[in-house]
């Protein structure tokens, strides 16, 4: 990032123009901005997903409950969650299975689900989340899960103002660059056809 390089313009130089302080300015205060302004926005960002996440956390918790399925047999068909296109990866290293399991209610259900290959023979046993009613869901996030997810937002947000400020200023110093030249070729074409003569300007 190269926003600093504009503060040398501040020293004492006869030839200091007005876009050299203006172009100082914006560098310092992007300087400013990126040391204190990004990790801010980052920080901000991060504790409201991270809070938002939280809530969400516990209500799952609350709504989802484990309990203990023993495999019955082998399924003919695949579980209903392996027809999901986002479940056909983790399908791969699961089997359908028939398993039996107690409802938070009390009653005993039997249904096609997945699970991993090590537990997937008759008799073995494994855990399965499952709603108030007793069908099967996916396992509640994880707080420590929620937690890296709302620090990759920050990371994220941070980067992204980040981007934007040096953008910002890079467009102001383009412009200031342009009228820089637009005043010398002004400036040019005014003493352009007298450079060169002798006594020129006396």
């Amino acid at each position: 990032m190269r926003a600093a390089t504009g503060v040398w313009r501040w020293r004492r130089n006869p030839l200091c123009r007005a876009t050299d302080l203006i172009e100082a300015w914006v560098a310092l205060t992007t300087l400013v901005l990126l040391l204190c302004a990004v990790p801010a926005a980052g920080w901000i960002s991060a504790t409201r997903t991270d809070a938002s996440l939280q809530t969400a956390v516990r209500a799952q918790h609350e709504l989802r409950h484990p309990t203990t399925a023993r495999v019955v047999r082998l399924a003919d068909a695949p579980a209903p969650d392996a027809r999901h296109p986002e479940a056909a990866e983790e399908a791969r290293l699961r089997r359908a299975v028939v398993a039996r399991w107690t409802a938070p209610d009390g009653t005993v259900r039997t249904e096609t689900v997945s699970t991993r290959w090590d537990l997937s023979d008759p008799g073995d046993t494994f855990r399965l989340w499952t709603d108030p009613g007793g069908r099967p869901v996916a396992a509640p996030m994880e707080k420590e899960t929620a937690r890296a997810h709302a620090v990759i937002v920050g990371l994220f947000t941070a980067a992204l103002a980040a981007v934007f400020l040096e953008a910002a200023r890079r467009v102001v110093v383009r412009r200031l660059v342009h009228r820089r030249y637009a005043r010398l070729d002004r400036a040019w074409a005014r003493a352009g056809p007298d450079w060169g003569r002798t006594g020129a300007g006396s």
